[in-house]
């Protein structure tokens, strides 16, 4: 499933290209990203390799991974990402994440593109979209609840299961 580029009102979401990845280790460069998700920021050279790997696709063919940075269309620049995992049965079910760079944050780019993602997803045939979110990140919660998506009372691995859709 390719699901090219999506506009919103302020942000053009992208296809991923490993040519991202040197602005992108920019924009990811806060630690402070890493506080609910572990890691630490990655080089150039490490989301190269990354992102090759995304978009040379997944292994399993019943299984899209789409990914795409976000570029803020007032000042060109690359501010986050936003990713969907879609399978299922007729891949209906998609799994999505969001970041934002620091610098960026607070501006409502997350929801946006959130939104923008969901949207997307429901037109080509998503009928469940699914987003795990630490229970103390109450940003993402509110970029969850956002783009339609509800809080479940599943936890997995620490995190809030919130969906949208039937499961």
């Amino acid at each position: 499933m390719r699901l090219g580029p999506i506009r919103t009102a302020r942000l053009d979401l992208l296809p991923l290209r490993v040519e991202h990845a040197e602005e992108m280790a920019a924009v990811l460069s806060d630690p402070a990203l890493h506080t609910f998700i572990g890691g630490s920021p990655s080089t150039p050279d490490a989301l190269r390799t990354r992102y090759a790997r995304l978009v040379a696709g997944s292994p399993d063919p019943t299984v899209s991974w789409c990914n795409w940075v976000l570029r803020a269309r007032d000042d060109g620049r690359l501010a986050g990402t936003v990713q969907a995992t879609v399978d299922g049965p007729g891949r209906d079910r998609a799994e999505i994440a969001w970041v934002v760079g620091t610098p960026w944050q607070g501006r409502g780019f997350a929801s946006e593109a959130a939104r923008g993602l969901v949207a997307r997803l429901r037109e080509q045939g998503v009928r469940t979209v699914v987003a795990h979110v630490h229970p103390g990140h109450h940003a993402s919660a509110a970029v969850a609840r956002a783009a339609g998506l509800a809080p479940t009372a599943e936890i997995q691995d620490g995190e809030v299961r919130w969906r949208l859709g039937p499961e």
